[in-house]
């Protein structure tokens, strides 16, 4: 008589137990989708911002105050990205979202004035924060400069470019 009561019982508790198991890995594997899918589009932003600094293409009023006061930005240059780091900063209140600061690693060479390295960083930067926000369909929710950028769990800054 035992024997067939004991199927059962331990069937429930090996799917009561897999269901307790399971709920919070999905959360955070979704969590965990979100961040990667965040990150690659800052690792493409910050691409195309090296690029555009690499082959010295700019929005007009960018150029213009470049021609005033960064002529060396002007020309080309060999903007290279080396990495890109995260730092989750907690939930802020504010905005309700969990704060993850950006640091992007770059290498440029040619450029070594750090006024104009600054210009190329704000640039990738820039880029970075852009991309983020067209990823996820946020840009009706942040400025002009895309900072902060937003996903759906998350508001992402960065800090300044890391030259090496």
């Amino acid at each position: 008589m035992d024997i067939k009561g004991q199927l059962p019982i331990e069937f429930v508790l090996v799917v009561g137990f897999s269901v307790m198991v399971l709920m919070p890995m999905a959360l955070s594997l979704s969590n965990a989708g979100e961040l990667n899918q965040a990150m690659s589009a800052a690792r493409t932003g910050a691409l195309q911002g090296a690029t555009s600094d690499s082959l010295a293409i700019y929005p007009e009023d960018a150029f213009r105050g470049y021609q005033r006061e960064h002529q060396r930005l002007l020309n080309p240059s060999g903007v290279k990205i080396v990495k890109i780091t995260y730092l989750n900063q907690g939930f802020n209140q504010s905005y309700q979202k969990t704060k993850i600061q950006l640091k992007i690693y770059a290498s440029a060479p040619s450029v070594p004035d750090k006024t104009d390295r600054n210009c190329l960083g704000d640039r990738i930067n820039f880029q970075a924060r852009k991309k983020i926000t067209e990823s996820f369909n946020t840009e009706n929710l942040t400025n002009s400069m895309y900072n902060p950028a937003f996903s759906q769990k998350y508001m992402f800054t960065t800090a300044d470019v890391q030259w090496q």
